[in-house]
């Protein structure tokens, strides 16, 4: 770990990191990145099976056509949020590495150790985040 845990930005009135907080969090980003990695693996694998199903199910009537139709539609969707968490964790581990993380992306300013603790891929402080979400 090429960071200095002391060195990353707190909101005023919290304490700095730790060593040992900065390494939990890094501990439970990377095996949230794992497990991301295998779950988009294994989906890349059933979307492949299901390729190959399609032919087999070309007879099937239209209410079997349309619950396949959703369930694929689905699984994408699910496959997409997935990717889309897997990139957030990565990006978080990267900033772990820059000495940037806690800093937030829009104003420059803490994001909070709290925040952080609680959602490790957080890159937004709290009131930029509301800023967001209200647009």
């Amino acid at each position: 770990m090429s960071t200095n845990a002391t060195d990353l930005p707190v909101r005023p009135g919290e304490e700095p990191w730790t060593d040992d907080e900065l390494k939990e969090v890094r501990a439970e980003l990377e095996s949230e990145v794992a497990t991301l990695r295998a779950d988009l693996a294994k989906a890349a694998s059933d979307v492949a099976e299901r390729l190959t199903d399609a032919v087999r199910d070309a007879g099937d009537d239209t209410a079997d056509a349309g619950t396949k139709a959703f369930e694929r539609e689905h699984e994408l969707a699910l496959t997409q949020h997935a990717r889309g968490l897997l990139d957030q964790g990565e990006r978080a581990l990267a900033r772990i590495d820059a000495g940037t993380y806690g800093v937030c992306e829009s104003c420059g300013k803490p994001i909070g150790k709290a925040r952080l603790l609680a959602f490790p891929r957080a890159i937004l402080c709290v009131e930029c985040k509301q800023r967001e979400e209200r647009r």
